[in-house]
């Protein structure tokens, strides 16, 4: 491991020098290549930096135990600093796994109502919100992109754009099947019913990421729908883009512009097509979304939403909380922690690391 670390800093340290060179600036192109990279190293350069540091003051401190002026005080520093050197080496060990390569991008959340009816409908937007406030508070951007409506006050389909600093490593574990078990507004004999809702979560792709030809696209413009009266639009905004090559279809009629309804539905677009070639790459024979969602089916939950107990339960882990009414308020950070940790000791056994 360590061998692999005095490597990573020799880059560091030389990726640091060219950034120097006042010519870079003439090529812009490769000074972003080399932002980025240097971006990827620093983390783990700089704890790599703090564990020698702490290993140096504990050698230090080993020779000064004896002392008889400087023995105790030795003694007590040792007791702060060998733990944290176990702690900062687990931290290289979780660094240095492979990194998924989509990790630092923004994301495509899209949320769809799925068995339940009316009732899926409802809980969809509520655990879209969820997942709008928990952005909110991590100091992300999130934009709709795309609404359906369902009865109610519920969706049918929502999707949206996050944008932030490592979006996609935090919320990928979301993406499949959520169960929901409570007693519906309508209900009136206050049985429980139960409902699923289908997340997906899409890597952002760039126009670096995937080129889309012009030629490859049917775009037509029609006049969106409404509810009727002065919100009715009377021009024809409205735009669905299809990607020939693919056939994947996207339609966007939220904005009264149609150049702002295009620009969604092209970044929408773009994602798609983004997943599905990976998955093409991947060998895998059905596209990603498919894999995180399945059929919408209760029995392919991930998770479970027990209102009646108060109770969240991912079923991956087998981890429950009971405190779903601070889940539903976007309070998901513990979940999202055991399902990275849980993910990372995984990593870590396959990677031969040893385990503490």
């Amino acid at each position: 491991m360590f061998d692999k670390l005095e490597a990573v800093e020799q880059r560091f340290m030389e990726i640091e020098h060219k950034l120097g060179d006042p010519s870079l600036a003439d090529r812009p192109q490769e000074f972003r290549r080399l932002s980025k990279e240097h971006a990827s190293l620093q983390e783990v350069v700089h704890e790599y930096r703090h564990y020698r540091k702490t290993k140096n003051e504990i050698e230090s401190n080993k020779e000064l135990v004896f002392d008889p002026e400087l023995g105790s005080m030795a003694k007590e520093e040792l007791k702060t600093l060998e733990p944290e050197l176990d702690a900062s080496a687990q931290r290289l060990q979780v660094l240095l796994l492979p990194q998924d390569p989509n990790d630092q991008k923004n994301i495509l959340l899209e949320v769809r109502a799925g068995a339940g009816g009316d009732e899926a409908g409802l809980f969809g937007a509520e655990l879209f919100r969820a997942y709008q406030k928990f952005s909110e508070r991590q100091g992300w951007r999130v934009e709709v992109l795309s609404v359906s409506p369902g009865e109610k006050g519920g969706i049918k389909e929502i999707v949206a754009m996050i944008e932030g600093t490592k979006v996609y490593s935090r919320l990928k574990w979301e993406a499949g099947v959520h169960r929901v078990q409570r007693v519906p507004e309508t209900e009136a004999m206050g049985r429980v019913h139960t409902s699923t809702v289908t997340v997906a979560v899409l890597p952002e792709a760039e126009e670096v990421d995937i080129v889309i030809k012009t030629s490859d696209l049917k775009i037509d413009v029609y006049r969106s729908s409404g509810a009727g009266g002065q919100s009715v639009n009377t021009t024809d905004s409205a735009v669905r883009i299809t990607h020939l090559p693919t056939g994947v279809v996207v339609a966007c009629q939220d904005e009264r512009s149609q150049l702002k309804n295009k620009d969604k539905a092209m970044k929408i677009l773009r994602s798609r097509i983004y997943e599905a070639e990976q998955a093409r790459v991947s060998k895998e024979h059905a596209d990603t979304r498919r894999e995180m969602v399945g059929t919408g089916d209760r029995s392919e939950r991930i998770r479970t939403y027990n209102f009646p107990q108060g109770r969240l339960t991912d079923h991956r882990i087998g981890f429950t909380v009971h405190s779903l009414p601070d889940v539903m308020e976007g309070h998901i950070e513990e979940v999202l922690d055991a399902l990275q940790t849980h993910y990372q000791a995984e990593a870590m056994k396959q990677q031969g690391f040893a385990q503490a």
